[in-house]
């Protein structure tokens, strides 16, 4: 029976009509290269060329043999893409569970990371805020968690990924907009939408914050998401401050600065038990920490990714 390597031998052959350029396209020399042709022939029992000094040519056997010799070819590939696909099928499964703020630039650079590096791990995402990813993680229905952070829990781990600084958000008609970086005293008595003490850790770092510089704000509204928060800020009612990567929120009507609060950062970790045996779990982790001293680098920020627990 022929080898795959005689028929792209051949092919190469018929589709230049000419040996040394068949030779040279292939990597080896013309006697080998005739070798292989003669020795298909013989398999065959079919002259597939006819030769002289000046030119080659396909026989009429040689010219119904090369659609079939192509098409062999062709399915042998896709039989070596469909090997190659099933082998990575199997790489395993994760649940993961992150806050709704992640989806402004960790998640989906993560998961873009994941679908890269790990094409065949199946990630299951699902939104949740940070207790209840907690909660999941210890009965056991999620793998890993995205979360803000958390008090420390036996037998779980934990490690800082994201350590970003915070915004102002403002109706891009309001007067801060045209300030390159506001002075945060002139938040003082300013109408403001704050986050609640639910969303405990964001509300913890920006209200210690403001009251270290002696600012007041008035808080118009409490809200827990960053999405909802900056729904009322386009619509006028105050200003926020915000994790940066809310910026990729798209509220078209508005205008986010850069403030100084001194040390005040939003923090993301990635959480899961020490129980759990999924073997993906250690790899997916790694990659987060990898998107976080990327995002680290991009910010200039120092981001100590140290485990907790």
């Amino acid at each position: 029976m022929f080898e795959l390597a005689q028929l792209r031998a051949f092919v190469v052959v018929a589709t230049e009509l000419n040996f040394g350029r068949a030779a040279r396209r292939l990597n080896i020399t013309q006697p080998p290269l005739s070798r292989q042709i003669q020795a298909l022939e013989r398999e065959l029992d079919v002259k597939l060329f006819t030769r002289t000094t000046r030119q080659v040519a396909l026989t009429p056997g040689g010219h119904a043999f090369l659609a079939e010799a192509q098409a062999i070819l062709r399915r042998s590939e896709a039989a070596a893409v469909v090997a190659r696909r099933a082998a990575q099928e199997t790489t395993g499964a994760l649940s993961v569970g992150f806050v709704g703020a992640t989806t402004y630039g960790f998640l989906p650079r993560l998961a873009a990371l994941a679908r890269a590096e790990q094409p065949g791990l199946a990630l299951s995402l699902i939104e949740m805020d940070s207790a209840a990813q907690v909660q999941a993680i210890e009965l056991g229905r999620l793998d890993v968690g995205l979360v803000r952070p958390v008090p420390e829990i036996a037998r779980l781990r934990s490690a800082l990924v994201e350590r970003e600084r915070l915004a102002l958000a403002m109706p891009a008609s309001h007067p801060l907009a045209g300030r390159r970086r506001p002075d945060p005293q002139l938040l003082d008595g300013a109408p403001m939408i704050l986050y609640s003490a639910e969303a405990r850790h964001l509300h913890s770092v920006i209200e210690p914050a403001l009251a270290s510089r002696s600012v007041r704000p008035v808080a118009v509204q409490r809200l827990m998401h960053a999405q909802a928060i900056l729904s009322l800020v386009s619509a006028g009612l105050g200003l926020a401050l915000v994790p940066e990567s809310a910026k990729n929120a798209c509220f078209d009507e508005v205008t986010f600065r850069p403030i100084d609060l001194g040390e005040a950062r939003a923090e993301l970790h990635v959480v899961w038990s020490e129980d759990n045996p999924n073997p993906a779990l250690a790899g997916f982790r790694e990659l987060a920490e990898r998107v976080g001293r990327r995002e680290e680098r991009d910010a200039s920020v120092p981001l100590p990714l140290a485990g907790r627990g």
